[in-house]
């Protein structure tokens, strides 16, 4: 799993990238970040995979982690069987290149991966990260990949055991998935203000519905799709918390 709280990243001394995020993803849950540009998705990705160090905050996460950037390094000599041994042997599981073969990888196992074509390198990056048993970081997972390949794909995250974070700007629908909106309420939503909140945080925001959370004191503001509002207002009167203003 993956507990991001009151994660915040500013570059430097320039703006404030992220403030205050905090998220939960348990094993066997899958995530997609949805935002425009600049809202910080693949920020908070690579602050969740380890990549990137939160400027505030705190994170927790399992030991074994798979993340696929955006845009896969160029210049990687090792051939693609042997970049995915090595990743295995430093994650200490099995080989599995029948995930290269599930995605129809129709390159030379032996040929350095700087050679391949961009969806036969997005294929091994995506093989790797698989090989992860706790948290799959995938940013822009689908990007270059053929129909055939992108629908395995869909099933292998919707099936994973692993917490699953990831983004998608094509709109690919992966069953169970829960959306979660960075920089703005998600449309026909509402933004709950709660206080006395203490240690139920965690959990409102993990809450089926919610968008976004942000601690704000003993309280919290937390944005919830349209159609959940009631639930989480349900729930957050059953952990103690107190009802300051529900608005759209």
């Amino acid at each position: 799993m993956v507990r991001l709280d009151r994660i915040g990243k500013r570059y430097g001394r320039g703006p404030w990238v992220l403030r205050d995020v905090s998220l939960t993803v348990e094993r066997g849950d899958v995530v997609v970040l949805r935002g425009g540009n600049g809202s910080g998705k693949s920020t908070l990705l690579r602050v969740a995979a380890g990549v990137t160090a939160p400027s505030s905050g705190r994170v927790s996460r399992g030991a074994s982690v798979g993340y696929v950037p955006e845009r896969f390094p160029t210049g990687v000599k090792l051939s693609a069987r042997d970049y995915l041994r090595h990743l295995a042997a430093v994650r200490s599981v099995p080989v599995r290149w029948d995930l290269v073969e599930a995605l129809g990888f129709v390159g030379e196992p032996t040929a350095p991966m700087a050679t391949l074509s961009k969806g036969n390198a997005q294929k091994i990056a995506l093989a790797q990260a698989l090989h992860a048993t706790d948290l799959l970081v995938l940013d822009e997972p689908w990007s270059g990949l053929d129909a055939a390949a992108a629908g395995v794909l869909t099933d292998l995250v919707a099936s994973s055991d692993a917490a699953v974070v990831l983004t998608d700007h094509h709109g690919h629908d992966v069953p169970g998935a829960r959306e979660v909106a960075l920089g703005t309420v998600a449309h026909g939503g509402v933004v709950i203000e709660l206080e006395s909140v203490g240690e139920a945080f965690t959990l409102i925001s993990s809450l089926e519905g919610v968008s976004a959370a942000r601690a704000v004191g003993g309280g919290a503001r937390v944005e919830v799709r349209a159609g959940f509002s009631d639930g989480v207002l349900a729930e957050a009167l059953r952990l103690g918390c107190s009802v300051r203003s529900v608005r759209s």
